[in-house]
């Protein structure tokens, strides 16, 4: 009867966490409660739980990765305001032209978020550029956003080795992995979810220009009345690292770099994590690590976020170095990108402590026991928890700690029976989180969407082709051929 109970709170919590976050409330207030729900019917101590187990979990997420969020959200703010990610948008859309203006949209998206830059940043940068384009090529207006998702939120998120998002990051502590693990499979998903989007999208622009159909009507939400929106700021902080409020502050330049110069950060990201995570590091007497002051850990729990974070530090020295004369207000501009990441922070860290007390319920045994039971191995159950997590909360990053916070213990000891890499539990971790996250109700499609000037209806089955059900097909082959030759 209490399992019942517990498992009744556990869906009570949940279901009134959803209900409200997806109508604009702060997570910060609904995820304390629905976890003190989730007690109350387990007849769990409710302030213990509060502060011993939500906010332990919470502080920890913020202690293992505020320092991501806050140096992606910074260089997002100082890529956008010194002119570089426009300057690259441009040069793509320059090179390739209104005869390929997807591929153009795609692959300036592309460039910009492998590089580190935040996903918010690219978005308010790309779509008035896409726009234009668009509308010269006689591109419909709605296959924007699916061209963006493409390029923004599907294989740099998740699948491209070396990819410096949060998402990408999280696994490692739990794994003792690298940003580049799995390097090989992350390459074949990276393909799949490429060649699938844009035949996709090729298609769909084949198809409506048969049909007459133009670039069409519609007016995209201004900037300073998407950054001023609440209710969508509430939505949206959860589902991705970047305050939309920020946006606004600070000052741009009115003369962006040359195309080379303003790229020269993103390759400072690529190759300061490549370096970090494969020679630096590993060549570093680590032993103190093991000391009580330093936490008793290793390089393997912390080496892979030192290594994201030193190429971050890098890229922003490099950024100022090379645009100190481009940014009219650098210190309104520094403070603006350090803000943008304490909410999402803050936000994903609450959603962390309501799995923490999910987890710790005597009810929560038959949940973790029916994921594990699931048929397949381990790599099947695990893609299905993160799935699922991801499209609960609505946030890759959410979804993905609570599963591995839960579960992740448990995965490392099954891997080791049975001779599983770790690094395939990554990759496979990370892809997994990064496909059902893009459902309705995902406050990055909703912001894109208004960013676009286009509606769930005209938009959004092309954003579950390119961002879903793309993004599941290179799930499954990652899985089939993980299974059949391990991890390379």
């Amino acid at each position: 009867m209490m399992t019942v109970s517990g498992l009744l709170g556990i869906l009570i919590g949940l279901g009134l966490l959803i209900l409200f976050a997806f109508r604009g409330w702060s997570v910060l207030l609904l995820a304390p409660l629905a976890a003190l729900i989730a007690a109350l019917f387990s007849r769990e101590p409710l302030l213990a739980h509060w502060t011993e187990t939500f906010m332990v979990s919470a502080a920890g997420f913020l202690a293992q990765f505020f320092p991501l969020f806050l140096l992606g959200a910074l260089f997002g703010k100082l890529m956008e305001d010194s002119g570089s990610v426009a300057a690259i948008a441009s040069f793509m859309t320059q090179r390739l032209g209104p005869q390929r203006a997807v591929l153009a949209v795609v692959l300036a998206g592309a460039l910009v978020t492998y590089g580190g830059v935040s996903l918010f940043v690219a978005f308010f940068v790309l779509a008035p550029m896409a726009q234009e384009l668009f509308r010269v090529a006689g591109v419909p207006r709605r296959l924007m956003p699916a061209a963006i998702v493409l390029g923004t939120s599907t294989f740099t998120m998740s699948a491209l080795p070396g990819t410096p998002s949060i998402q990408n990051a999280i696994p490692m502590p739990f794994f003792g992995t690298t940003p580049f693990a799995a390097p090989g499979l992350g390459i074949l998903a990276s393909l799949i979810m490429l060649a699938f989007g844009l035949w996709w999208l090729n298609r769909a622009e084949a198809i409506a220009k048969r049909n007459g159909e133009s670039f069409g009507d519609g007016a995209p939400m201004p900037a300073e009345r998407l950054a001023t929106d609440e209710k969508l700021r509430e939505r949206t902080t959860s589902a991705r690292e970047f305050d939309p409020a920020e946006i606004m502050h600070g000052a741009a330049t009115d003369v962006p770099p040359p195309a080379m110069l303003a790229a020269l950060p993103l390759i400072v990201v690529i190759v300061v994590n490549l370096a970090m995570s494969l020679f630096i590091l590993p060549a570093l007497d680590t032993h103190f690590l093991t000391e009580a002051r330093w936490g008793e850990t290793s390089l393997a729990a912390v080496g892979g976020v030192w290594a994201v974070i030193t190429a971050l530090a890098c890229a922003i020295v490099t950024a100022l170095a090379v645009n100190f004369r481009r940014l009219p207000a650098l210190r309104a501009t520094m403070d603006a990108g350090a803000n943008a990441a304490v909410l999402p922070a803050m936000s994903v860290a609450s959603l962390v402590g309501f799995g923490a007390v999910v987890a710790a319920m005597p009810a929560f045994t038959v949940v973790r026991d029916a994921v594990l039971g699931i048929g397949g191995g381990p790599l099947v159950s695990l893609a299905v928890a993160t799935n699922v997590l991801a499209a609960l909360t609505g946030s890759a990053s959410g979804g993905l700690t609570i599963a591995l916070d839960a579960l992740g213990a448990t995965y490392m000891t099954r891997a080791a029976e049975i001779g599983l890499n770790p690094e395939l539990l990554h990759r496979v971790a990370v892809i997994g989180s990064g496909t059902l996250d893009s459902l309705p109700h995902n406050g990055a499609v909703v912001t894109l969407l208004a960013v676009c000037g286009s509606t769930h209806q005209d938009s959004y089955r092309d954003i579950v082709a390119v961002g879903i059900i793309g993004a599941l097909i290179a799930l499954a082959a990652v899985i089939a051929v993980g299974s059949l030759v391990g991890s390379f």
